[in-house]
């Protein structure tokens, strides 16, 4: 008679151990550089709409002979501003877009830094100053 032999096939602890180390490794050498890769991005597209909104303020003055004022703010890109009907030819922007961290970007005139106005996002915690994903990005410390 013979004896059938049932054998079980899977992995072991020390296996799934050794398995769950490694790609802890590889997420701990990884993560770093991604995340580097995002703040990159989210960087260049702030440079990005503040050229555009910059371009879009700039036909504005072309035909109103004047910058918006703080109170139109950049509305006046993309709704007739009262008082400027008969000069408006816009709108100058599609939509206005929105910063990585899903808010508007922000309109001073005039500027506090040296230019003709302020065009800025205040970043990820939306205050002012802060370092990293919460810098101020405008469009005086933009390349």
């Amino acid at each position: 008679m013979n004896k059938i032999q049932k054998t079980h096939k899977g992995f072991t602890l020390i296996e799934i151990m050794v398995v769950v180390a490694v790609i802890a490794l590889l997420g701990a050498m990884i993560g770093p550089t991604l995340f580097k890769k995002v703040q990159q991005a989210e960087k260049t597209r702030v440079a990005q709409d503040i050229r555009a909104i910059e371009s879009a303020l700039k036909f504005y003055r072309l035909d109103n002979y004047r910058y918006p004022t703080q109170g139109q703010a950049l509305s006046a890109l993309i709704n007739v501003p009262t008082g400027a009907e008969d000069r408006w030819n816009g709108p100058y922007l599609e939509s206005m877009p929105l910063d990585p961290w899903g808010q508007t970007y922000l309109y001073a005139y005039p500027s506090t830094h040296g230019r003709d106005f302020d065009v800025f996002s205040l970043g990820a915690d939306q205050q002012e100053n802060g370092e990293g994903a919460d810098q101020d990005w405008g469009n005086w410390n933009i390349q």
